[in-house]
């Protein structure tokens, strides 16, 4: 999940702290989203229901950000190979991280719903390097066998949507004049809702796995929120509000905690709600996020913290996910039973995200950006 920080970017101008908090809200209840999956039948009776949003969340804050810091730099002729650099030097090493971890953990992850053990070594680096390269797998020739594009760290999928996001913003999306982007982002919100609402799902909780339902709801969950917060950054006009970061943040912990709607019999009725809070609630939210400022000096230290940890956050916690998911089913726990267990994997994959974060991913992009980018200081 685009989980992206302006201060990679913006030399000089001003940083939107608040959108760095409400990125690491997000996160939290992604990790939360998909502690609940040990216990659901189908995305009909999972709770913190619509935690899967908070992807179309991260889409529209990173095009507002990438929008927000490289707009003008094209001006002062940044070539694409440059941006693709900065883009694949902040992003890619905690996609690697994310693989190693993966793959460390797969063999303790055994359980009912997939055999670890059927798994040869080959197999699992193999596996290890096509996660870490970001090259998805087809269904039915990953070694899990749920059919996810990245088995070893299943939202590693997004991040293979938002480099396909950024290429079309180098290559395409920047170009367009204002009107332009405004039709263009129109029209995918228009296919969005279409999907969301008269699609097979009634949600689009999709774009994780090589399969056509999931291709096409991907391509439109990206194109929306991505050009979306694109165009934001264009038009952006700040409101004044108070409290902007304690408002969007209860905000966002409400619309993914929602539970399903309509169930199995009315799937339009929750397309709709996706559709409210990813075409329209999302983009209001970012609009109020980036018009506030954070005033005093503990609502500082909390964005500056979650914006720190949001995207390790995004990309460690998984595995540990699927562990946690084996020993429910292993065992089989109720989630009060587990709940110690649920509660050390949160507080675990922060600490973790942190640690990765400061003895990790900074000090190799430290690294990336002197090797690489030394010509442009």
């Amino acid at each position: 999940m685009s989980k992206i920080s302006s201060a990679a970017f913006a030399d000089t101008k001003p940083h939107y702290d608040i959108l760095d908090g409400l990125r690491g809200v997000a996160a939290i209840m992604v990790v939360w989203f998909h502690l609940f999956e040990a216990y659901a039948t189908s995305h009909l009776d999972q709770r913190i229901n619509h935690g899967y949003l908070a992807v179309d969340f991260f889409f529209i804050l990173s095009g507002f950000v990438i929008g927000y810091a490289y707009d003008d730099r094209w001006k002062k002729k940044m070539s694409v190979k440059d941006f693709l650099k900065r883009r694949l030097i902040r992003l890619h090493p905690m996609v690697v991280m994310g693989a190693v971890i993966g793959a460390v953990m797969f063999y303790f992850q055994g359980c009912s719903v997939w055999d670890v053990s059927a798994v040869s070594l080959s197999m699992l680096l193999t596996a290890t390097l096509l996660n870490a390269l970001l090259i998805p797998a087809t269904p039915g020739s990953e070694i899990r066998g749920l059919g996810e594009m990245y088995p070893l760290n299943g939202p590693s999928w997004s991040l293979f949507f938002e480099y396909i996001g950024n290429v079309l913003y180098a290559l395409f999306i920047r170009k367009l004049p204002t009107r332009a982007l405004s039709v263009l982002v129109l029209l995918a919100g228009c296919g969005l809702a279409a999907f969301a609402v008269w699609g097979p799902l009634g949600d689009i909780c999709v774009g994780f796995a090589m399969d056509g339902d999931n291709m096409l709801g991907g391509s439109l969950r990206l194109l929306f929120a991505f050009s979306a917060g694109l165009l934001l950054s264009r038009v952006f006009k700040p409101v004044q509000i108070r409290g902007a970061f304690w408002i969007c943040a209860l905000a966002i912990v409400t619309l993914l905690s929602v539970p399903r709607i309509g169930g199995s019999e009315h799937l339009w009725m929750n397309g709709l709600y996706d559709t409210l809070c990813a075409v329209v609630l999302f983009p209001l939210l970012v609009c109020l996020g980036a018009s506030g400022k954070t005033t005093d000096r503990v609502t500082t230290r909390v964005c500056k913290f979650l914006g720190d940890i949001s995207y390790p956050l995004y990309m460690v916690h998984y595995p540990f996910i699927y562990l946690y998911y084996a020993w429910v089913k292993n065992e089989n726990l109720t989630f009060t039973e587990s709940l110690p267990g649920a509660l050390a994997l949160v507080a675990g994959s922060v600490i973790l995200a942190y640690l990765c974060l400061k003895l990790y991913d900074e000090p190799v992009r430290r690294f990336l950006t002197d090797r690489f980018l030394r010509r442009e200081k």
